[in-house]
């Protein structure tokens, strides 16, 4: 093929290393932003006096004095008194560690069943999504302070028990925000390799899926917690709580009873409560900004197959009868994929495909764009997109039919013994962590090995797929390397942990051709010095070609000729085959009145 050779360095750029850790940008950050200083200063003495509150009260906050009833400010009560003669300060101090706390578990409870909710149901859907949703419909629907108060005629008035009840009844708040957030973000790219690499549900959602949803998280505490606060001080104040119990809204009641007589009763608790909202408001937002700025989003381009008509069931021309049963790592027989039709049923995309891999061995999946190739790949993978599922035929690894396996034991062979490169390899990582950190998780999950062991054979392994500085790119973020040195990454993350059988789906695409080359060099090397099957999903002949032992071409869902890959290009049977050889460019100079350009040289 004739190609434009580009100049090599912008791929080839050595990274630059991050400057620090994201958690000490964020920090050096929120220190630069006037807003959040103060709302954290105010906020941390608030916090600091609630839990010394006990110890630096100037009195008892329930001690009555008769002879002091609403005595002004000054002398032994620096605050003045309240109507039964109790030290206003020493209120404050104590009704601070009270009602802060009666917040902190409304919100932790709602926190807890909303998020851990939303997390389940938008990342696993199915009933778990049913079931959630129409828990928290109802929860919604419900009144709100109707069922404070029939939780207080039940166990009393009872500061902690009201708020646990509010802390569910709150929890709806995170629940659809962080619903919406992981139904966003479930079909990464990056989600999908973190599958690939072996990461089971669980670590994919802790690490991944919540990471994603920190920032509405932290904004929607904010609101709860202030909303927590003030219902709580609200009920106080109506004088539904305990009398004996100090808190902001009981001195807010107060405060109101003595409006007339000692107006500045009311003011000390309504500037406590407003000054915390506001501050808790203020540093929400400057976390959100910050943190979503820190993080850039990425879009999935899912691969979808063509819905037009598959070919009438013609033979499939084959050149021989595949590689010797003893030496085959995968074999695939007869198999279909469907996806759910618009007016019910199942709509096939891909149509009784059958083909063998040896060990050692690279075989090509070549056709046009939604012949079926990426969606046989997924296949192997059992990573079929939401809705597809396998209609029919076997996939036999190493004598095992992945078509039956549950998606446990699915979890011990990926990233482990199959492995998988991507097409685009700056949507396959994960922009809030570092490389390192991305390629060292797995081999600790799938090899057991050490953090220490796993980041030498990190090192090594970045060394080998020909990136020049291995410690700067393994501290480096993902939008501080270039495309190529990305690809290269995730070349070595997939052959990690030496699998049987790798699945490269259009590994160069995204590359420039001269990047390409190096790439397919690199793959052809590493496949040879680790003795693996490989499947490579490509368009391009000329990359069959270069790497390819067999080939299987694909026309909208189904193989139509198979064989070696010398004797395709030798003698291609079947029409379409010949049709997709006849595509490649020449090596002929541009027709017409122009001169000629300078010959390049061209890509094998």
């Amino acid at each position: 093929m004739t190609a434009n050779v580009h100049a090599p360095d912008p791929e080839l750029a050595v990274p630059t290393a991050p400057d620090a850790t994201v958690q000490a940008g964020l920090v050096r950050r929120l220190l630069r932003n006037p807003l959040a200083v103060a709302s954290l200063a105010f906020l941390a003495v608030v916090v600091l006096a609630a839990v010394l509150a006990r110890l630096i009260a100037p009195m008892d906050a329930n001690h009555a004095d008769i002879n002091a009833v609403l005595a002004a400010p000054g002398g032994a009560h620096l605050l003045g008194t309240d109507g039964a003669g109790r030290d206003v300060l020493s209120r404050l101090l104590v009704g601070a560690h009270l009602s802060l706390a009666g917040a902190l578990i409304a919100l932790v409870v709602a926190m807890v069943l909303g998020v851990v909710g939303g997390l389940l149901a938008g990342y696993f859907g199915t009933w778990i999504d049913t079931v959630s949703t129409w828990v928290i419909s109802l929860l919604m629907a419900l009144p709100g302070i109707i069922v404070l108060l029939a939780a207080r005629a039940v166990v009393g008035p009872s500061l902690w028990a009201s708020m646990l009840v509010f802390g569910v009844i709150l929890c709806p708040a995170f629940f659809r925000l962080v619903y919406a957030s992981v139904t966003a973000v479930r079909n990464e790219l990056y989600v999908d390799a973190a599958r690939v690499s072996g990461l089971s549900d669980s670590r994919i959602i802790a690490r991944h899926i919540l990471t994603v949803v920190r920032a509405p998280i932290v904004i929607q505490s904010a609101i709860v917690g202030g909303v927590a606060l003030a219902i709580q001080s609200g009920l106080e104040f109506l004088g539904l709580g305990d009398i004996n119990v100090p808190t902001w809204g009981q001195m807010l009641s107060d405060g109101f009873t003595n409006l007339y007589t000692n107006p500045l009763l009311i003011v000390w608790p309504a500037t406590a409560i407003g000054l915390t909202l506001i501050a808790l408001t203020l540093l929400a937002n400057a976390l959100r900004d910050e943190l979503e700025r820190a993080s850039g989003p990425s879009k999935r381009k899912a691969g979808k197959a063509k819905t037009a008509p598959a070919p009438a069931g013609e033979p499939v021309i084959r050149h021989d009868d595949g590689a010797p049963a003893g030496q085959r790592v995968l074999e695939v027989r007869g198999l279909s994929v469907a996806y759910p039709a618009p007016g019910g049923g199942h709509k096939r995309v891909v149509h009784d495909v059958s083909l063998t891999v040896a060990r050692g061995e690279v075989h090509g999946l070549v056709g046009e764009s939604g012949s079926g190739k990426t969606q046989t790949a997924w296949s192997i993978l059992r990573l079929l997109p939401e809705g597809g599922r396998i209609a029919a035929g076997s996939i036999l690894f190493d004598g095992r039919d992945l078509a039956g396996l549950s998606e446990r034991e699915m979890e011990r062979l990926r990233g482990r013994r199959i492995a998988y490169i991507p097409q685009e390899p700056m949507s396959n990582l994960d922009p809030s962590f570092t490389i390192g950190s991305q390629l060292v998780e797995p081999m600790q999950v799938c090899l057991g090995i050490s953090k220490k062991e796993a980041t030498a054979r990190a090192l090594k392994l970045l060394a080998r797929v020909g990136i020049p500085n291995p410690r700067r790119t393994f501290d480096s973020y993902p939008h501080q390397v270039s495309g190529g040195m990305a690809q290269r990454v995730l070349i070595a993350g997939a052959v990690s942990c030496e699998p049987d059988l790798l699945i490269a789906d259009e590994p160069t695409t995204a590359l420039d051709v001269t990047v390409q080359a190096e790439v397919l060099d690199l793959l052809r090397d590493l496949q040879a010095e680790f003795r693996m099957a490989v499947i490579l999903v490509t368009h391009n002949f000329g990359v069959v070609a270069d790497l390819c032992d067999r080939v299987s071409v694909m026309r909208l869902g189904r193989v139509v000729e198979t064989g070696p890959a010398r004797a395709i290009f030798k003698d291609p049977q079947h029409p379409y085959t010949r049709e997709l050889l006849g595509a490649i460019l020449s090596e002929t100079a541009p027709r017409g009145p122009l001169a000629p350009a300078p010959q390049k040289e061209a890509l094998r």
